[in-house]
């Protein structure tokens, strides 16, 4: 079945201004290049209701021009004066996060500042940087309360700077693997797809102009994002049914970073995003377990993204992505926080014995990511006072019940680890235990690519390859099923857990990708550096938004490398944790509420600072009665069984389809041309601005900055050797071990086999602590240049500051012998590249096409072509201007008078 060229659809409002009347707002949204316009009109009359006007129309900059050039005139007190406007511009903005009410009238929130966090093919993904918060009935008919001020305060608690992120043309709260999936779905499906669209909303803009190139063009796709991680979609509730769809921007709370990993000038850029739940969201001790629809505490879903950067298509580069999730035990627990005690006692709420808020959860999770599902338990086993353990057996007994049901191939998978006991003992390395688990992990779930493998390893497969689940499809592998680790609070021991099987899964894609050539990656290495930094900036932004701390045991800390001054910044992020659960969770839990829709202020009902607990609000069933009841042993949604292990959101079914907007456009038209979206070249792009150049890069901030360094990124080095420690400090890079291929010829010494058969064992021993050197590389020790290099010193830089290296006045015996050899290799290769050569040039060129050598040289390949032709019209333009510069001005004509002055009268009057 041939599968239709498609696109994701790139949103036509970027640029927002609202222009302030005293009756009404008009807000005026536009595309980058401000070619097309659409305009929303807000009533101002309307004390308590919402009143909006989308004529849904696209506008030209000249009939947007008009418009407020009437608007302006019409709304002055008298006709015709010019001393007093009537149409005002109140604030520039890049995106409406919602509207939102309390008491009295609603308010715009409004995005005022954003920044580039991070690129996926072409697509940005901007950090809101600052929000506006605009009240919009008019002063003469608002109705004041006395509590509206408050609400407001608890409202803007929410602090929209931090940790909340958006794009106009890629889909968020989805996957990589499900946006490309949806991408890549049969032409047939797409053709009907666009016929319903049609005849449900009628626009004419829809297939303009298609007619006349034979109904041919490109699919322009927009899925119905994951609510579960949308965090305005209560904000945008109001008007989600009465606006065009571009003024709907969707935003999610969690991290976002990306990285540049370049291999040999090869730019490979590895992203994190991490999407937190809106679903029973709030903070650490005031949000555990499960609420009664299956949605647990600090669910977070983590996933990582690995394409070249050389490519930018969707349809022809090279993707990769790998998805885990954390998240509280899904189970009826809490933690009484009154006694005042930093780990208050663990109490069950509710009986569960049908396991329902679990057969939920895990029901979501199947839909969401296939099987199967395996669960990693990170918490403590073995207490002299029951308190952890306390979860751990009603999670085997709930995972015990729901398996009796489903298929023993789809199975939930329980990995009971206590990782605390590991660490405390001696003789054994956590993160020797956590390799393995990851290994048979990523083994059972696989990971998304969106490319065949490689010929190089369909012809030379790695043993672990072979081993690797998933789906293997025509176009790639998918992801079937996912890990999901959780200790108690989801925090330090879940994050190191999750970055040794993110680390695992790297390993992989970038094997996949055909950019190493064994599945492993070692610690020490500037890739991995690279990686764990990305890991440790996830884990502390979640650990502050959820525990109101930074992390308090990093990766460093369970490798047993972390520096003794690390003891005492544990300290403080315990003291400060504590602090933050005992006397600003409360607050930041009322804000979250409010802002997530789940308290909505009312006239007669208590406020929100009345209620002596918000149990009801996030249980529902409390409330009232549901009715229609799960069953007991069919636990899972119907439908969902029967395509494991492949996630049911993205079969190509009539439920699936309905969740998609699918409309056809030209091939170039800015809907849907990322080309033109990501290099814009209506706008002046300063290289100081540049996305590109300002993340972090490999070589620039992890790489040791000697030349005789070995490039690689996957080249193991001292720990302490990085970029910028060996930049800032002169003497670690004067006395920096310097490293260099080893020639063909010459087998290393025996004390080297040594060093590099240990590199190859598992990451994470004491060897690797050491800075073993990789396999490739051999340390060279070097010889100072004595006298002759203070002598030249005056003169010019020595040979140490332009080289990084003495050179000795007389190589060795054995220096001289390999050089020796290396020179004959060359010209062994020379002759050998000559010959070759000439027989290419001879039986092959003159068969497949005729060249004529215009060079007096027999060895150039410099030959006679055809000169590009150039119109009429063309080569007029060309000779004028070269008359221009030389001071020959031609007279202007009058359509160049008028096209002057119509452009000095739109940009100046």
């Amino acid at each position: 079945m041939p599968v239709a060229a498609a696109a994701p659809l790139i949103s036509s409002v970027q640029k927002l201004v609202l222009y302030e009347t005293r009756a009404r707002y008009f807000l005026v949204g536009s595309n980058p290049a401000e070619t097309k316009y659409r305009v929303l009109k807000i009533d101002r009359t309307e004390p308590k209701d919402l009143v909006i006007i989308d004529d849904k129309h696209v506008y030209t900059q000249q009939e947007v021009r008009e418009l407020l050039g009437r608007l302006d005139l019409g709304n002055r007190t008298k006709m015709g004066q010019k001393g007093s406007s009537g149409l005002s511009r109140a604030v520039s903005a890049f995106g409406i996060v919602g509207f939102v009410r309390f008491l009295e009238g609603y308010y715009i929130v409004l995005i005022t500042k954003r920044r580039k966090m991070a690129d996926i093919g072409g697509h940005a993904i901007y950090k809101i940087e600052d929000t506006n918060m605009i009240y919009i009935p008019n002063d003469s008919v608002r109705v004041s309360h006395p509590d509206e001020a408050r609400y407001l305060r608890i409202f803007q608690n929410v602090d929209l700077s931090s940790n909340f992120y958006f794009s106009y043309s890629y889909d968020l709260s989805h996957s990589l693997q499900y946006n490309l999936t949806v991408l890549r779905m049969p032409l047939e499906t797409l053709k009907t797809e666009t016929t319903q669209t049609r005849q449900e909303s009628f626009d004419i803009f829809e297939d303009e102009g298609l007619s006349t190139q034979g109904g041919s063009g490109v699919f322009g796709i927009c899925s119905k994002p994951y609510e579960k991680y949308v965090w305005n979609a209560k904000l945008l509730e109001a008007v989600r049914d009465a606006v065009h769809r571009d003024w709907l921007l969707y935003i999610i709370h969690g991290f976002c970073g990306q990285s540049k990993l370049l291999i040999y000038g090869r730019p490979i850029y590895v992203t994190l995003i991490a999407r937190r739940s809106s679903k029973f969201a709030g903070t650490r001790f005031l949000k555990r377990g499960s609420n009664c629809e299956g949605d647990v505490a600090n669910e977070v879903e983590t996933e990582q993204i690995l394409y070249d950067a050389s490519v930018m298509s969707f349809s022809a580069g090279s993707y990769s992505s790998y998805v885990q999730v954390r998240g509280s035990v899904p189970l009826y627990w809490s933690q009484d926080i009154s006694t005042m005690m930093p780990k208050p006692p663990i109490t069950l709420d509710q009986a569960d014995p049908y396991a329902h808020v679990a057969a939920l959860h895990f029901d979501q999770m199947l839909q969401r990511f296939g099987s199967p599902i395996i669960i990693l338990n990170l918490v403590k086993e073995r207490e002299k006072r029951k308190h952890e353990r306390i979860l751990s057996e009603e999670l085997v007994a709930a995972v015990t019940y729901l398996n009796q049901f489903l298929p023993p191939e789809h199975a939930i998978i329980y990995i009971p680890w206590d990782m605390a006991k590991y660490t405390k003992s001696k003789l054994c390395n956590v993160l020797d235990r956590l390799n393995v688990i990851a290994e048979s992990v990523v083994k059972k779930t696989g990971f998304f690519v969106n490319r065949p493998d490689s010929y190089c390893s369909i012809l030379r497969p790695d043993e672990k390859w072979n081993e690797l689940g998933g789906c293997v499809i025509s176009t790639g592998r998918l992801q079937t099923g996912v890990l999901r680790t959780n200790c108690v609070d989801c925090l330090d021991r879940t994050n190191t857990a999750q970055f040794m099987v993110g680390k695992c899964a790297l390993a992989y894609q970038l094997y996949s990708l055909g950019l190493i050539d064994k599945p492993n990656l070692q610690f020490d290495t500037d890739a991995v550096r690279l990686f764990e930094e990305l890991y440790e900036d996830h884990g502390d932004t979640l650990s502050l938004q959820y525990g109101g701390s930074q992390l308090v045991h990093r990766v460093k800390t369970y490798r047993k490398i972390a520096p003794w001054t690390q003891h005492s910044k544990d300290i403080m992020q315990t003291l400060s944790r504590y602090y933050s659960n005992a006397f600003s969770d409360a607050d930041r839990q009322d804000s979250i509420n409010l802002f997530l829709g789940v308290f909505k202020p009312a006239e007669g009902k208590p406020h929100l600072w009345e209620l002596p607990t918000d149990f009801y609000l996030h249980h529902k069933n409390t409330l009232s009665l549901s009715q229609t009841r799960q069953s007991y042993t069919y636990w899972w949604t119907t439908g969902v069984l029967k395509h494991l292990p492949l996630p049911f959101d993205e079969v190509t079914c009539a439920e699936n389809r309905r969740k998609l907007t699918v409309k056809k456009f030209h091939k170039y038209e800015e809907e849907i041309d990322i080309h033109n979206e990501f290099f814009r070249p209506y706008e002046l792009s300063s290289f100081d601005e540049t996305f590109c150049l300002a993340m972090t890069n490999s070589t620039r901030d992890f790489m040791p900055k000697n030349v005789g360094i070995d490039p690689s990124p996957f080249t193991v080095r001292k720990p302490d050797e990085t970029g910028k420690s060996v930049l800032g400090n002169k003497n670690n890079r004067e006395e920096a071990v310097l490293q260099r291929k080893t020639a063909a010829s010459a087998p290393p010494p025996p004390s080297e086999e040594a060093v590099s058969s240990s590199s190859e064992d598992d990451s994470g021993t004491d060897k690797e602590d050491e800075g073993a050197v990789s396999q490739r590389s051999t340390p060279v020790k070097v010889t100072d240049a004595g006298d002759n290099t203070k002598i030249t010193e005056n003169v010019v830089q020595s040979t140490k500051d332009v080289y990084g290296v003495n050179l000795s006045d007389i190589p060795s015996e054995g220096d001289l012998a390999i050089y020796a050899r290396f020179v004959q290799l060359g010209q062994s290769q020379h002759k050998q590249d000559k010959g070759s050569q000439q027989f290419y040039s001879k039986h092959t060129l003159d068969k497949v096409i005729n060249l004529i050598p215009i060079s007096s040289f027999s060895q150039d390949n410099i030959y006679e072509v055809q000169p590009p032709r150039a119109d009429r019209k063309s080569i007029e333009i060309f000779h004028a201007h070269i008359q221009a510069g030389r001071g020959n001005m031609q007279p202007l004509g009058r359509d160049d008078f008028l096209m002057y002055r119509e452009y000095i009268r739109n940009r100046y009057m």
